[in-house]
């Protein structure tokens, strides 16, 4: 591709990169909305610093003053970016060029030169035992919907599923005699996903009570009614489930604000814990590498436990 580029130009291509991320890539849309969000602001850079807009003039040292741009920017409120935050338009711009190059035949960098920022460790929320049954106690299971929230709560747990993956459950994929189904998460992958024997006896309560025939195994039950056959108005959304989560967890007490992932982390700590091993449970999160499972290993070290027990003087 000639030279020069015009900004409209790089702006198609960047278009081009988030339908294929999208499609080929089975990308959420929120990770493709991130995505050109980052890929906005490094173009917006290059035009207002008059560098050129062609993919074949970034080099290292566009990168390297992009990152200072980063490190010293300001929101209008004065917020800097936070270091995760500076290293997420990194990995944006690296997926970027690696489409172009791969599957655009266009001469670039190649962005494996371009090496991260160091991200901050991150920090993992997650209930212990004696919190995650007050929050399991709370709905009011006398009624339909504090029946749904106490299933939901006790599916979370049980199954470490991510809430986009939770909403999207149909209720005749559930095999109650084997306690386990498929699930479809980030980037298309499929994997089994177990039920234990508690929130599969949750799960049969709940259908059992159903009087509607909606394929949806979640679905709401304020607002209005919609003549749906197959029910997928009535589905719940992932933000419903967010604030049925935040709402169980204020009227439990718990000492962090707890949502969905709070009840992920809290599957993967609870089996690290017990002693499972770190690659089983990456496959049970769905997690494409073992490096993101790895973030659970600095709060679920039985040896390092053992090794204070035993040796700490004032026990």
């Amino acid at each position: 591709m000639a030279d020069p580029i015009n900004i409209q130009t790089l702006k198609l291509l960047a278009d081009d990169f988030l339908d294929y991320m999208l499609i080929e890539k089975s990308l959420s849309q929120l990770t493709i909305l991130e995505y050109k969000h980052y890929l906005s602001r490094f173009i917006t850079w290059l035009e207002e610093n008059s560098l050129p807009l062609s993919p074949s003039s970034i080099n290292l040292d566009t990168v390297r003053r992009f990152r200072i741009y980063l490190a010293s920017f300001r929101a209008k409120n004065g917020k800097q970016l936070n270091k995760n935050t500076q290293t997420y338009h990194i990995v944006a711009l690296r997926s970027f060029l690696r489409y172009l190059g791969v599957k655009r035949d266009i001469d670039v960098l190649n962005p494996e030169k371009i090496d991260l920022p160091k991200a901050n460790p991150r920090m993992v929320n997650f209930l212990n035992n004696e919190q995650l049954i007050r929050l399991m106690a709370s709905p009011e299971i006398s009624d339909d919907a504090g029946l749904r929230d106490r299933t939901i709560l006790e599916t979370l747990f049980s199954t470490g599923l991510r809430v986009s993956e939770l909403v999207k459950l149909n209720r005749d994929q559930i095999n109650l005699d084997r306690k386990e189904f498929g699930v479809r998460g980030k980037g298309n992958k499929i994997r089994v996903v177990f039920l234990s024997d508690i929130a599969a006896d949750w799960i049969k309560r709940y259908l059992d009570v159903r009087k509607d025939s909606y394929l949806p195994l979640f679905i709401r039950y304020g607002g209005r009614k919609i003549n749906d056959k197959a029910g997928e108005k009535m589905r719940l959304t992932a933000r419903s489930v967010e604030r049925i989560v935040k709402k169980y967890s204020k009227k439990a007490g718990l000492p962090i604000d707890a949502h969905p992932h709070t009840l992920r982390h809290s599957f993967a700590t609870d089996l690290l814990i017990s002693g499972a091993d770190l690659r089983s449970v990456q496959e049970m999160l769905g997690h494409e590498s073992i490096r993101t499972t790895q973030v659970y290993t600095h709060v679920t070290n039985k040896h390092l436990k053992e090794e204070y027990t035993k040796y700490h003087g004032r026990q």
